[in-house]
């Protein structure tokens, strides 16, 4: 561990046989030195790119190389420049998508249930988006262009091999059929299809790592589904490292990455981010991210304990964007100077959220990131809380409190890891549909479920206990909950029922009827150790943001967790992370204030960097003697007091990211 290089171009190569003399204007001279002054100590090459066309002299399928390429060893000069600089270059090539196989081997396709090819994107034609099936002999031809790659390149150059695009899709070809019906599987089933094609793609990573190993023993492994989350966890032990795609502006969205972050940094390998120098998404020539959003997206990654690649696009005159990399240039070499305070740094954790990932419907398995994680995370990043996202197979018994948003949907193992948490001191908060059997039997929450509210919009009434800083009337709630009734668990907040519903005859103005005043069924109760929301008030918050339901959460969170890790005074828009560098016997706390606007139409960016001024933080120290505050990687001492289990120090500025080191 520790090994993995922070400053990471990915540089795509995507381009047309339509386009005449690729790579006319490369100079690998040029191309290095632009590298260096930008800081980057790792590239992404590409062997093969998604029109299906090879950069490299092919030795096995020179006809593939691209017609209008003028230097075939392109790929081998950019290793060669790079390697002279010590800069890395792990090679790209296609796994799923590839546009002269669509062409020349339709009946290497998946295809759905109804015979169709597999189109993921629903991008109008041209495209190159057909998903290859890799049942069919197209396994073959991948592991002969692998072969072929690394024969013509040499072993002792390749540094790592990224293979995209390889993700689950119900595919019922031929192959696949075949193959199913071997297993004993059920065809005509779409879960049963779809577990199969988890499957598939397990043993497929299995085969091909252990044949690039056989082959360049030294080389990294990584295998890119644009998402890593539960659903490819048990194929993780055939990839070195994880790469987190995620351009907030290219349809993951801002939310994406702290909650894709969470999961990953507890899967035991080491991971970079992955964010794109285009303003929108991949493909976007000519067009500059602005620099507080790359900023952002950067110093998130060394946050979350992250290294950073940028994505770019080579023109095809094989020529680097000045502007690109002057602008590369600029946040790379923060990240340089921060680095050492970043690397070999875990998380300190003081709350686990159960992602609902893992309970996804078969059926339903292409849900992205849930609305309810989203909300969690943005409440707790909001509040300054420290927390993990896992899954029911990890460890919990190193948090204080385990959230299970919403839909952490009931079974029987579920319910015997909860029981067991709280047994042994663990607290829970669970809402709505998580961890709650249907049958109305005894559970973690000491209530019994009835089934769900007649009123799709309801209300709450806030009290001393929970909503203590609200006005004390009522407060809507915008989705539908459970109703249920306290089967030994004390009731902490009522729900309080509007006149009617608006349904058939009955109506009230714009929206929905108000308070009827009468008192319905628990809105929040507390069995011991756990708090149940009859709401799904994550996923409220996420839809609404509205700030009652994070303040409720907040007060359940204030009876539950003792010695919160991390507090200040400024706004809910600055973000705190803690982390800890054991060698150095140190934790640095990351601050980030950038604020995400709409500006557009269709997309989210920052472009401005809005400075705080004497913020103070409060952060527990437990039983340990702080030696010293700092603010890094500058080595400005900051004054700081501590009292008790905690130390307090007031920051004159926070301007974008900011980083303080606690050395004990």
């Amino acid at each position: 561990m520790g090994n993995i290089r922070y400053r990471q171009i990915h540089l795509d190569f995507h381009t047309s046989e339509y386009i005449p003399e690729v790579g006319k204007d490369f100079n690998k001279e040029e191309f290095a030195d632009t590298l260096v002054k930008a800081n980057v100590d790792s590239i992404t090459c590409f062997a093969r790119c998604h029109h299906g066309w090879l950069y490299y002299p092919s030795k096995k399928f020179p006809e593939l190389i691209h017609p209008e390429l003028t230097n075939h060893n392109l790929l081998l000069e950019q290793i060669e420049a790079c390697h002279e600089k010590g800069i890395k270059v792990p090679i790209y090539t296609t796994a799923q998508w590839d546009g002269r196989i669509m062409r020349e081997h339709p009946e290497w396709l998946a295809v759905d249930e109804n015979g169709e090819y597999i189109d993921t994107q629903h991008v109008p034609a041209p495209h190159f988006y057909h998903t290859i099936c890799l049942n069919s002999g197209y396994r073959e031809f991948f592991k002969e262009h692998l072969e072929d790659m690394i024969d013509v390149v040499g072993a002792d150059n390749v540094d790592g091999i990224f293979m995209d695009i390889l993700f689950q899709v119900d595919c019922k070809c031929e192959h696949c059929v075949k193959k199913m019906e071997e297993l004993h599987v059920d065809v005509e089933s779409k879960a049963m299809r779809l577990r199969y094609s988890i499957h598939m793609l397990e043993e497929f990573k299995s085969e091909i790592s252990a044949f690039i190993r056989e082959r360049a023993p030294k080389a990294s492994i990584f295998y890119n589904s644009s998402h890593v989350g539960p659903a490819y966890k048990d194929s993780f032990k055939d990839y070195s490292h994880l790469e987190l795609e995620s351009l907030p502006s290219g349809g993951w969205g801002y939310d994406h990455f702290p909650a894709t972050s969470r999961y990953a940094r507890n899967l035991g390998k080491e991971m970079i981010g992955m964010t794109g120098k285009f303003h929108t998404y991949w493909g976007d020539f000519h067009s500059l991210k602005n620099r507080a959003a790359l900023e952002l997206e950067c110093f998130s990654m060394l946050a979350m304990g992250a290294g950073c690649s940028i994505g770019d696009q080579l023109h095809p005159n094989g020529k680097l964007s000045p502007g690109a990399y002057d602008l590369i240039g600029q946040v790379y070499g923060s990240v340089k100077e921060k680095e050492p305070y970043c690397r070999s740094a875990s998380s300190v954790a003081e709350i686990a959220v159960l992602t609902p990932e893992e309970f996804y419907p078969e059926e339903e398995y292409d849900l992205g990131i849930s609305p309810s994680l989203i909300g969690t995370v943005r409440m707790l990043q909001e509040l300054s809380y420290q927390f993990d996202i896992i899954d029911s197979q990890m460890p919990m018994d190193q948090y204080k409190v385990v959230i299970l948003p919403d839909c952490i949907y009931y079974n029987a193992d579920l319910e015997k890891v909860m029981k067991d948490y709280i047994a042994k001191g663990g607290k829970v908060i669970g809402s709505f549909d998580s961890c709650i059997p249907k049958d109305g039997s005894e559970n973690i929450y000491g209530v019994k479920y009835l089934g769900e509210s007649k009123f799709y919009r309801e209300f709450v009434m806030p009290n001393d206990v929970i909503g203590k800083d609200l006005p004390k009337e009522e407060f809507v709630m915008y989705l539908r909950g459970f109703d249920v009734e306290a089967a030994g668990a004390e009731v902490l907040m009522d729900k309080i029922e509007p006149y009617f519903d608006r349904i058939g005859k009955t109506f009230c103005s714009h929206q929905h009827a108000p308070s009827s005043g009468k008192a319905g069924y628990p809105a929040v109760t507390r069995n011991g150790n756990a708090i149940y929301f009859s709401h799904p008030i994550f996923h409220l918050y996420r839809k609404n943001a509205a700030r009652w339901c994070k303040l409720m959460v907040k007060d359940a969170l204030d009876l539950l967790l003792e010695n919160k890790l991390v507090n200040h005074d400024g706004p809910s828009t600055l973000i705190s992370s803690l982390n800890h560098q054991e060698a150095e016997n140190r934790d640095i706390l990351h601050l980030l204030h950038y604020i995400t606007e709409k500006r557009s139409e269709d997309i989210y960016t920052v472009e401005d960097i809005i400075p705080l001024y004497m913020i103070t933080m409060k952060l527990y120290a437990g039983d340990k003697e702080v030696k010293s505050v700092s603010l890094v990687p500058e080595n400005n001492a900051i004054s700081f007091k501590q009292e008790g289990q905690y130390i307090t120090f007031t920051l004159q500025e926070v301007k974008g990211h900011n980083m303080i080191s606690i050395q004990y």
